[in-house]
Parts: C-alpha cells; structure tokens; sequence
C-alpha cells in the first residue's frame, strides 16, 4: 500500500511516467499475494483503480476477482459493493455482459439491502456497451447531476465517456465526439482518448483527432502494455492510409487479442472491417466483420454488432439479425416481479411482498421492459407468454 500511495502521489505532483515504476512494484505484490495488508478491501479496491489507469488487463482482472472473493468471505458488506463494481467492470471488459448483468443485479441487491445509496456506474456502463440509448441517457443524466452537486469531476467524465461508447456503437459520431471532449474536460485524456479519437475521426474533425492521438500515444507507450499499444495502433489507424493504415489495423489486433479486453479485439477487427470493405476488398473485410459480428453479438454489445451486421450486408453477404439469448431471457428476480405487475400489483404492492424498495421495482421493471422489447405494463401478458416465461398458473 506505501508502493501505491507513492505512486499515485508521484503521478499527481510530477507525471505519469514517474509514477508507473512504483505503481507496477505496487502492483506487482498485490498480484503476488504476500504483501503487507495485501488483502486489505480498500486497498486491492485502490489497486483495481490503479491497474486500469495502467491499462493493465491481467492484473486488473486477478485484482477484482480477489477482492470480490475476499469481501464475500468476510461477510464485509460496506465494501462488498465497492469489490462488486469493479468486477463488473472487469466482466464488461472481458465481453461477459451476462456474468455482469447478473453481478450488477447482486450489487443492486446488496445496495438496497443496506440502504446505501444507489450507485449506477456500473448499470451505466452495461447499458453503453449494450447499445441502450434511452437507459444510458437516463442513468448518465442523473449520475452528473449528483456528481455536480458534490464537485466530483471523475463521475462526470464517467458518465460522458460511456455515452461517448454509446453513440460511437451507433455511429452517431458527433454526439459522441461531443460526450468524449465533455468527457476530458474532467479527466485524463490518456484513458477516454479512444472514443474521442474515433468520433473525431469519423466526424471529419482531424484536428481534434489529432492533438488527442498525440496525448494518448504518449500515455500508451509509456504504459507499454498489449492493451495500450493495441488502443494506441487502432486509434492511430483511423488517421492513417494505405499501407501504414493496414499495417496498425492488424498491429491493434495482434495486441489485443493477446489481451482480456474481448470487447476492445471486437472493436478492433469491426473497424479493420470497415476500413477494408472501403478499401473495395469486400472478401477480405468480410472475414474481419464475420469476426466482429459474432464476437459483439455473442458478448451482447448490440450497437457495435449492429455495425459489424450493417457493413457486413454492403459487401453483398446476407446477415440475419440475431440476439444473444442468454440476456433476452429475465433472471428469476425479474421473472418473479414482471409476474406480480403482470397481475396489476403496483410498484409499491410488489416492494412489499418481495421486501424492496418501490425504487427497486422500478429499477427491475425498466430491465424487464428492455429485455422483451416492450414499453408498458400493458404489454407484460402478451410478452410474458411469447418468451415462455411461467406464469403463475402454468
């Protein structure tokens, strides 16, 4: 823990680079176990945050794994939440939304069970990568008025940055360019600087492309990591042509897929898709977006899927559309309270019999709603039978 109080000291007072050989010392015996207070909650949850900032993928994941563990053999529910955010985050890298989801549901759980308060980074996170406009905007919506109204830059720069995710899986690139420079304005540009950079570029705004790359490539090859440089060559990829384009297209995915980051590789070989499939090589780019399409569709990041399905369809091949089943299909909890609203129970009908907050319910309802592709309680009977969920009767 001294090796990382240094390090992030170092980090604010000097620079980065001369933070990083005590944090990777810091790091390093973390990982290894036998360090003085190595199991420590609020420590391992320190090196969560540390890890990422270092892009580093493997320590980040074995982290967020031991302290989950850790806090849930401790019975320590003040910080179980803090453990389960940061595994979430770890599972969205990784491309295992489903385990998220189902995580997020327990963090949920836990967070009403002990009337602290409500926390939505990691339902925000979940609802960019999916592709969940109206959820994202939402969540992020009242993420920033709370963290105004505390002075907290980070969560601000969270929020923006996962809207930035959002609309680039959308391809609406201006709003995501717009979300991203909202999003630097409260934090290092060296760990959003992806989104920028691809909203940017696709917005025809080099310049803004431009001045991020060079912060970014600066940060990455300090860091030096697979996840880096792999971020690195394909955010520099989209402002190069030719040969050199190409050659950081295959460069971003030889890094990244010897990384966990399963949803960065996705991206990787969409973005190499599209920019072959420009290049007139339809045969080739089809390979790269068959390779994008089931990986992103598989991981349940339907935006970035829908990408991969649309290009795919203009090289001449038919694609039809798919979802991932595992997460259409409701966990038991919401399974139980969409039975209960189906029957006319309101929200605060169903928090008493389940003992939750009408809060909850809501909470509940809005991913019932989402997962069957409806709108109102109305439509919970019709829809409710077409999935084959059981009713109460049957």
């Amino acid at each position: 823990m001294d090796l990382l109080l240094d390090g992030v000291a170092i980090g604010l007072t000097e620079s980065y680079a001369a933070s990083l050989p005590l944090l990777r010392g810091a790091l390093e015996a973390f990982c290894e176990g036998h360090s003085a207070g190595g199991d420590d909650l609020r420590s391992l949850a320190w090196a969560c945050r540390v890890a990422i900032d270092l892009w580093d993928d493997a320590s980040f994941e074995q982290l967020s794994a031991r302290a989950l563990k850790v806090a849930r053999e401790r019975g320590a529910l003040a910080v179980l939440p803090v453990a389960l955010t940061y595994r979430v985050l770890a599972q969205i890298n990784a491309g295992e939304f489903a385990a998220a989801v189902r995580l997020n549901q327990e963090l949920v759980s836990i967070i009403e069970a002990i009337d602290a308060p409500l926390s939505l980074y990691t339902s925000l996170a979940l609802a960019a990568w999916r592709g969940e406009e109206s959820e994202t905007s939402e969540l992020g919506e009242l993420i920033i008025r709370d963290a105004n109204a505390r002075g907290e830059g980070a969560a601000i720069a969270f929020a923006e940055m996962n809207a930035a995710v959002l609309y680039n899986g959308l391809g609406r690139y201006d709003r995501a360019m717009a979300a991203a420079e909202r999003a630097v304005e409260h934090a290092d540009i060296g760990r959003y600087g992806e989104e920028l950079i691809e909203a940017a570029a696709r917005s025809g705004e080099r310049e803004v492309a431009t001045t991020a790359l060079e912060t970014l490539t600066e940060r990455a090859g300090f860091a030096g990591t697979d996840w880096a440089l792999g971020i690195e060559a394909g955010s520099r990829a989209l402002l190069s042509a030719g040969d050199e384009a190409e050659a950081l297209y295959r460069q971003a995915i030889d890094h990244l897929g010897s990384t966990l980051v399963a949803v960065h590789l996705g991206r990787a070989h969409l973005r190499y898709g599209e920019w072959l499939r420009r290049e007139g090589r339809r045969v080739d780019a089809r390979q790269h977006l068959r390779t994008a399409y089931d990986m992103l569709t598989t991981m349940g990041a339907e935006a970035f899927a829908e990408r991969a399905r649309r290009e795919l369809v203009a090289t001449g091949e038919t694609v039809r559309k798919r979802t991932v089943g595992t997460l259409d299909q409701l966990t038991p909890h919401e399974a139980q309270i969409a039975r209960l609203a189906r029957e006319g129970r309101t929200n605060a009908q169903i928090g008493a019999e389940l003992f939750i907050s009408p809060r909850t319910v809501e909470y509940h309802l809005a991913k019932v709603f989402s997962k069957l592709g409806i709108s109102s309680r109305k439509e919970l009977r019709a829809a409710i039978l077409d999935t084959g969920v059981p009713t109460l009767s049957g």
